[in-house]
């Protein structure tokens, strides 16, 4: 009965959002729309009866979906990428919501106003979005203060921390680099769950210098030195070489590096899923896409990872999503978390119970008890 409920819950609010309210979002400018978003979310986060409001449209749970990973409880699988939630304003709410887990970032060493604006498009018929932010975030010191004085709401669900290289041309050069990074996670070596070491951001200066191996393993050395007590993720860029990827493989085994973030905003425009007058709308060079552009180059790096890492590695698969189909299939190929903002902003908040409701389905419908059981199945 309950989740006769949920289900016609869901029916009717994805109908009034793809119906009425996107539409009339889709009119303001996306940045505009973003920042009321994270507003709104600081709102409904503020008090406990608007968190159980809120969870009554949005929330829900099933245990086939629990996980243990790395010793952290995980009740559904779904999380909010780093990008939406940059300077950790909105973790109060991300529960009610229905997230099993949330990421804010990419926070940097240094505070950062980012690229020039406009820096966010939106590709309707493409589903998909051109970011340029340029790593715009209050700076680690002030936002790792942000959460301790939000201690109380910290532990709801897993938090993880996403660590980048500043976005300045003061900080250029593998020791300001290397110490700009080492300023983002030691401000952050007690809170969180998780960090998320971000080398693959494309809109920043100086470009991704950490996708050079030699490069990455001066990074990770430094990294190793600081002693952590809880997993890290290195997020990867959907265009990388599988020849390099091999080598970032190979250095994370070397640092016991927990598992991947697959992946980021691609800037690969050759596409045949974007549709060209939307993209020659956006100067050309500027920004990554995201949404279902990325998604085949995302579904074939979670693939190579897994299968080169047989599968010892953990994967959080990203790009892409938009139905819990989409969200199985990546299971299906390696991925033992998710991780979506665009499909939200397509299909509507509900999206997250959507795809968890569905998910319960499909697992059921293959005869697996629990959702880790599917994880990598497609290869086994």
């Amino acid at each position: 009965m309950k989740n006769i409920f949920i289900k016609i819950r869901n029916s009717i609010i994805g109908f009034l959002y793809r119906n009425i309210f996107k539409n009339i979002f889709f009119k303001i400018d996306p940045e505009i729309t973003h920042d009321r978003a994270v507003q709104m979310g600081r709102i409904l986060g503020s008090n406990i009866l608007l968190r159980k409001i809120t969870s009554f449209f949005f929330s829900f749970s099933n245990p086939i979906l629990r996980q243990n990973i790395c010793g952290i409880t995980f009740e559904n699988p779904i999380g909010l990428a780093a990008g939406f939630d940059k300077n950790a304003e909105i973790i109060e709410i991300m529960p009610s919501v229905g997230f099993g887990f949330t990421e804010i970032g990419s926070i940097t060493g240094q505070s950062c106003l980012g690229n020039l604006k406009p820096r966010l498009w939106r590709l309707p018929k493409s589903k998909g979005l051109v970011v340029h932010y340029g790593l715009n975030n209050d700076g680690a010191e002030v936002i790792s203060k942000r959460l301790i004085k939000k201690n109380q709401q910290i532990n709801k669900i897993p938090l993880g921390i996403n660590i980048a290289k500043t976005n300045s041309s003061d900080i250029v050069g593998i020791e300001k680099e290397i110490n700009d990074y080492l300023k983002g996670i030691q401000a952050f070596l007690n809170i969180g769950d998780y960090l998320a070491i971000n080398i693959s951001c494309p809109n920043a200066y100086g470009g991704q210098p950490f996708t050079d191996p030699d490069r990455l393993n001066l990074l990770f050395q430094e990294i190793n030195k600081l002693n952590i007590k809880k997993p890290v993720f290195l997020k990867m860029a959907p265009d990388l070489s599988f020849e390099i990827v091999d080598k970032i493989i190979e250095l994370a085994e070397q640092y016991h590096i927990s598992g991947f973030i697959c992946s980021n905003i691609t800037k690969n425009r050759n596409n045949p899923k974007i549709i060209l007058e939307e993209i020659n709308q956006v100067p050309v060079g500027i920004g990554g896409i995201s949404g279902k552009p990325s998604e085949e180059m995302t579904n074939n790096l979670i693939t190579y990872v897994y299968k080169k890492t047989k599968g010892e590695k953990i994967i959080i698969g990203c790009g892409g999503i938009f139905s819990a189909e989409d969200a199985y299939k990546k299971i299906r190929l390696g991925s033992s978390l998710l991780q979506l903002i665009t499909g939200i902003i397509f299909e509507g908040p509900q999206l997250i119970s959507e795809i968890n409701i569905g998910l319960c389905n499909l697992l059921k419908k293959d005869g697996f008890k629990n959702i880790n059981e599917a994880i990598g199945i497609d290869f086994k």
